[in-house]
């Protein structure tokens, strides 16, 4: 279970972004990341379910939050607040928070 939330911001968008396994990736495969609009991570999802015969949603669900908030930051978007221990969020993430 995501165990922390960081909320990420770029040009008054703001994000929310759960940290830790993804229950809705596990049972929803893709489905997460389309509807979070993250077009990249879906391909890639489809397209490892399909030639695993759905265990891709097993492995998935273990780090696609960390590819989520990676995506985000590679985009641009910087970290406005996040709930959770601070600690455990920048080694999962491997990442520097400020608060």
């Amino acid at each position: 279970m995501a165990y922390a939330t960081v909320y990420l911001e770029r040009g008054g968008l703001t994000k929310e972004a759960p940290v830790g396994f993804s229950w809705t990736t596990f049972f929803f495969g893709f489905f997460p990341a389309l509807i979070r609009g993250d077009v990249k991570w879906t391909l890639i999802i489809i397209v490892c379910a399909v030639f695993s015969l759905g265990f891709a949603n097993i492995v998935f669900a273990f780090i696609y939050n960390r590819l989520y908030i990676t995506s985000l930051i590679e985009m641009g978007y910087k970290v406005k607040k996040y709930y959770g221990d601070k600690a455990q969020i920048e080694a999962t993430l491997s990442l520097k928070l400020k608060k």
